[in-house]
C-alpha cells in the first residue's frame, strides 16, 4: 500500500525506513469512486492526498458556471486545494476523484507535524511547493501567448498521459479552450 509513496519519498531525498514507517504511520488508505467529490468550495482543506491509483482533479467554476481545472494528480503524486490546507481557510474550488482511485490521506495537522519533525519530509515537501509553483508559471506565461495548438502540443511535452486519461471537457477546462476546439486540433495530430 505504501510503495508508490515510498519510492517518492527516496527518489527526492536520503531516507531511512524507520523515518518511512513513521511517515506511513500518519496516512490512511481511502478507496473512492469516479468523480466522487473530496472537497467543496468553501469548505476548509483538512488533508493532502496521495494518488496511489487514478486520478485527482482541483478545478473552480467561473461566474458564468462552466468549470476551470487548475491542476491534475496522478499516480505517484501529490494533490489537495493546498491555499485552504495552509492557510485553513475555505477553499476556493473543488477535489475530485476523476476516476476510481485509491488514495492515501494525511490530516493537516499530522502532515505539519512531519515537515516539522523529520527534515527530509520537510526537503520533500519544499520540492512539492517548488515544482508547484515553477510548473505554475510555466502554464501561466506559456499559455498567455500560446494559440490553442500550442496549447495542445505543450501539454503533450510536458504531461504526455493528460490527453489518453482525461476527458475533452476536463482538458479542455484545463487549457482554456472549448471542447470543440480541443477536438479539431486533436484530429489534426
Amino acid at each position: 500500500m505504501y510503495e508508490k509513496l515510498g519510492q517518492y519519498l527516496k527518489n527526492r531525498t536520503n531516507i531511512d525506513e524507520p523515518a518511512l514507517e513513521h511517515i506511513f504511520s500518519h496516512f490512511s488508505f481511502l478507496k473512492t469512486k469516479r468523480n466522487q467529490i473530496l472537497l467543496r468550495e468553501g469548505e476548509i482543506c483538512k488533508d493532502y492526498y496521495f494518488v496511489n491509483k487514478g486520478c485527482l482533479r482541483l478545478f473552480t467554476y467561473n461566474n458564468e458556471g462552466m468549470e476551470s481545472t487548475r491542476y491534475f494528480a496522478f499516480e505517484g503524486a501529490f494533490g489537495t486545494a493546498l491555499p485552504s490546507l495552509i492557510d485553513q481557510t475555505p477553499a476556493f474550488g473543488f477535489v475530485q476523484t476523476i476516476e476510481n482511485s485509491e488514495l492515501l490521506k494525511i490530516s493537516s495537522d499530522s502532515f505539519f507535524h512531519l515537515v516539522d519533525t523529520i527534515p527530509q519530509f520537510a526537503r520533500v515537501y519544499r520540492q512539492i511547493l517548488e515544482w508547484g509553483f515553477i510548473t505554475a508559471q510555466k502554464r501561466i506565461y506559456g499559455f498567455q501567448g500560446f494559440d490553442a495548438l500550442q496549447k495542445v502540443k505543450w501539454v503533450m511535452q510536458y504531461q504526455p498521459d493528460f490527453l489518453v486519461r482525461v476527458s475533452n471537457k476536463m482538458a479542455a477546462s484545463y487549457l482554456g479552450l472549448t471542447p470543440a476546439t480541443l477536438s479539431r486540433i486533436k484530429s489534426r495530430l
